[in-house]
């Protein structure tokens, strides 16, 4: 054979092999190398699978996810498919029931997770899942996604409810300090109450789940009166929801949120809060129209875009404060990964979702905060990203999770959640804690 025929032949073979692969002959794709792929070896290689992943993240949220553990998907062979819903919390029960049930999916409230766990569509964690959760969180976190023993799943986000933010330079212009204790927060109030502008700005409306923001202020506010005892015994109902001590935190409260005076600065009268999306809820604190909007650590990726984060930037946050400036209760939520199949696929990939290299690789793209200890809070992408980690990190710190996502789903994400919106437009304080004790499911 000549040599120009030889050469004509192996340029065929060598085409066929990069299709073979996957590889269009001119796609101009770039090809990884093992070194490339070294992070991911521990997973295995999974060619031709695929995952499906449903929760409630849409929008850049669900982008950044999705470009986070690209190149995992690449290096694995796993076909990740991510869904986004905005009324995750209805459909998922939907979607099991209708026998369409995803194989990941990552539950916003843990109460949730035990439903699914205890009706047996959940699986337990693998292995190598219960060891990195071991290794990764402290035993309060994991005790979230653990149902009668058994573990099946972990924390994929963390944040930090009890901010309140506002704008630096507002409080610099009125000579305002940022308050440690209770009193100086109302004294900051009044202050910006008696200047004309409505000191608070809250919004409530979100979809299905209209009504958590004020629920967070509730629990916010009960575990700094009253200690983590009382907030304890009332989240698993050892005392009724309607208690004298939940009644008090509540009207404290509502002599902030349903108070005309003080809300809903840049938005109407204290009830358009009912109305106004969580989502832009704090916005009138960069035009000057409200001080401080009391919202978790998450809300720093839904300021407009080009707003700055920092002690003197356009905002920043403070923790709200308890009656003692010594003390540091911290109300806490998180998003968990849990699987409805067991293939290795799947396994490999809750054990990704699972590990540091994942968080650190989700927090360098943009605002993220996880309460594994093996990130490092210098890799957050904003000064309250990291203020989030540190406490969650710091053992003195009296973290308490979201009680509304522990109490039994029909509760916490419904009659707790349509009673707060009920209070908001004008029920008293007694109807709606008598109407969600009567609520509480017997067991």
């Amino acid at each position: 054979m000549r040599s120009g025929a030889r050469l004509a032949l192996a340029v065929i073979t060598l085409a066929a092999l990069v299709t073979a692969c996957g590889v269009p002959q001119d796609s101009g794709a770039p090809t990884r190398t093992a070194a490339d792929c070294g992070p991911y070896a521990r997973y295995g290689e999974h060619p031709g699978t695929e995952v499906t992943v449903y929760a409630e993240n849409r929008d850049r949220e669900a982008d950044l996810f999705e470009e986070t553990w690209a190149d995992f998907a690449d290096c694995t062979g796993i076909d990740v498919r991510y869904e986004g819903d905005g009324e995750f919390e209805a459909q998922i029960q939907l979607r099991v029931d209708g026998g369409s049930a995803p194989d990941v999916a990552f539950f916003p409230q843990p109460g949730l997770l035990e439903r699914f766990a205890r009706a047996g569509k959940l699986k337990p964690a693998s292995a190598g899942v219960v060891a990195l959760a071991e290794q990764g969180w402290s035993d309060d976190w994991n005790s979230y996604a653990t149902v009668d023993g058994t573990l099946y799943g972990t924390p994929l986000v963390a944040n930090v409810k009890s901010f309140v933010w506002y704008s630096p330079k507002f409080f610099r212009d009125r000579g305002l300090e940022v308050p440690r204790t209770w009193s100086e927060l109302m004294a900051v109030t009044e202050k910006v109450a008696a200047s004309g502008v409505k000191p608070w700005c809250a919004g409530i409306e979100s979809a299905q789940a209209t009504g958590w923001p004020v629920t967070d202020w509730i629990e916010d506010v009960l575990l700094r009166q009253q200690g983590t005892g009382v907030y304890d015994r009332w989240v698993a109902h050892e005392i009724p929801f309607n208690d004298p001590r939940v009644i008090k935190a509540m009207d404290t409260v509502g002599s902030v949120l349903k108070n005309d005076r003080y809300a809903n600065g840049g938005f109407g009268p204290a009830r358009s809060m009912a109305s106004i999306s969580f989502q832009e809820a704090g916005t009138p604190i960069l035009t000057g129209d409200c001080a401080m909007h009391r919202q978790a650590s998450f809300y720093a990726d839904l300021w407009p875009k080009g707003t700055e984060i920092g002690p003197d930037k356009d905002v920043f946050a403070f923790l709200l404060p308890g009656a003692d400036p010594a003390t540091r209760p911290v109300l806490g939520g998180g998003v968990f990964t849990a699987a409805f199949a067991d293939r290795p696929e799947v396994r490999a990939f809750q054990e990704y979702l699972a590990s540091a290299d994942f968080a650190t690789a989700r927090m360098k793209k943009g605002s993220f905060v996880s309460a594994n200890k093996g990130v490092d809070p210098e890799d957050a992408a904003t000064p309250v990203d990291r203020l989030s980690i540190r406490l969650l990190q710091d053992p003195n710190t009296e973290l308490r999770f979201d009680g509304s996502d522990l109490m039994p789903a029909s509760v916490g994400a419904g009659t707790f959640w349509k009673g707060a919106v009920d209070w908001i437009g004008g029920a008293s304080t007694r109807q709606v804690a008598d109407s969600v004790e009567r609520s509480w499911p017997s067991r």
